[in-house]
């Protein structure tokens, strides 16, 4: 087998259902297998994959082991060559793995790669590619000096390389991670002693401490929903200084000094990302003057339009749209069963504003999406009324 897809899921039963048809259109013509670890979801995630993919291996885990157990899990039972940690709340191109696999071929001494990954309104996520977490780099993120100087502090971000540039970086983010499995196996897999938070970046780091280069591959596109938009909570506070302490603990010699600084400076950027999410999730309640819907499922289009009192549009194809004018404020929502992903995301990062973006998934009245990085994945289900059911994506 050339490939194994595993997805730790965590009660985002209809994100995961959207990224495993995104994952089975990209691995159509792959010899692969998709591995799903369950860690004891209580929203029916598994109820589902039974009923509409029985095809599917799943762990269905009693406990919540965190995001390093949980993948190392799905990974003993992989049989690929090749295995591509995923999160639930990714949507992956058509070409994702096949250039994946292309570049990792003709790539010497290739380590972990990682794709260019977008937000749910078509903007580039800049933790795609990173650099060393260092002391010092890690201070430079912890008080925002990067966005005064790229050049003097953009090597959290490896601003050496553009969004559109593939190049080697350090650091890889584990929403989409593609390696060879028995580097994986070599590794050790994730490091079990962290929960959340910083296990990718100890598992890059290890991949260059072995001698790989490690890659960000600009050439093809994954949405990740979640972006960085965990709340800024307690727990989140504490998961995070648990992780960056227990990376420097393992990679660094730092200083008391350092490490007192360490934590007061995560403690204020903690709140400050805490209360910043908050404000512009609040931002996005606002909601869509006109909605757009590219299908030809007329069934579709006359139930959404009996169920808002919204105007609302459909078009056979994003060329009719582009060829009409709608309003400012709509919200396009792409039907799944008539448009590639590729289509999808050319759209979304050709018109990053000022338009919102839902995906109607396959053979479904479910619409998916989000506004940005930090807002809330949003769920629009028919036959609620309308009712917009916020699902917050996440996999602890």
């Amino acid at each position: 087998m050339k490939l194994s897809v595993v997805i730790l899921n965590y009660n985002v039963e209809y994100f995961l259902n959207l990224c495993i048809q995104s994952v089975q259109r990209a691995t159509k013509n792959i010899d692969a297998e998709i591995i799903v670890v369950d860690n004891s979801s209580k929203d029916g995630s598994m109820a589902m994959i039974q009923e509409n993919y029985p095809e599917i291996t799943c762990i269905a885990n009693t406990v919540n082991y965190g995001f390093p157990k949980g993948n190392n899990m799905g990974v003993h039972l992989a049989k690929g060559e090749y295995v591509c940690i995923l999160n639930p709340d990714t949507v992956v191109a058509e070409d994702t793995f096949e250039k994946f696999l292309e570049f990792h071929k003709k790539t010497p001494n290739c380590g972990i790669v990682g794709p260019k990954l977008i937000d749910g309104s078509g903007h580039f996520l800049p933790e795609s590619k990173r650099g060393l977490s260092s002391p010092s780099v890690a201070f430079t993120k912890v008080l925002g000096l990067y966005k005064i100087s790229k050049k003097w502090f953009g090597k959290y971000y490896a601003s050496h390389l553009s969004e559109n540039q593939t190049g080697r970086v350090d650091m890889l983010v584990g929403a989409c991670m593609f390696l060879k499995t028995s580097l994986y196996k070599e590794l050790g897999g994730f490091d079990e002693n962290f929960f959340m938070y910083l296990e990718d970046d100890d598992f890059s780091y290890r991949s260059l401490k072995a001698g790989y280069h490690n890659y960000f591959l600009s050439e093809t596109t994954v949405i990740h929903y979640k972006g960085e938009s965990t709340p800024k909570n307690t727990d989140y506070q504490l998961r995070f200084q648990k992780g960056l302490q227990c990376f420097f603990n393992k990679h660094f010699t730092t200083s008391i000094f350092t490490k007192i600084f360490l934590s007061i400076g995560i403690a204020f950027f903690t709140v400050f990302k805490r209360f910043s999410s908050s404000y512009q999730e609040n931002q996005q309640i606002s909601q869509p003057s006109h909605y757009a819907l590219i299908t030809k499922d007329s069934k579709f289009v006359k139930q959404f339009s009996k169920s808002t009192l919204k105007p609302v549009s459909s078009f056979s194809s994003i060329l009719n749209m582009l060829q009409t004018s709608i309003p400012l404020n709509t919200e396009i929502i792409f039907d799944m069963d008539l448009l590639s992903i590729k289509e999808i995301m050319f759209f979304m990062q050709s018109h990053k504003n000022p338009y919102t973006f839902k995906i109607k998934a396959e053979n479904s009245h479910v619409m998916i999406g989000s506004n940005n990085a930090v807002c809330r994945g949003e769920i629009l289900m028919l036959g609620e009324s309308h009712a917009k059911k916020l699902q917050k994506p996440s996999i602890i």
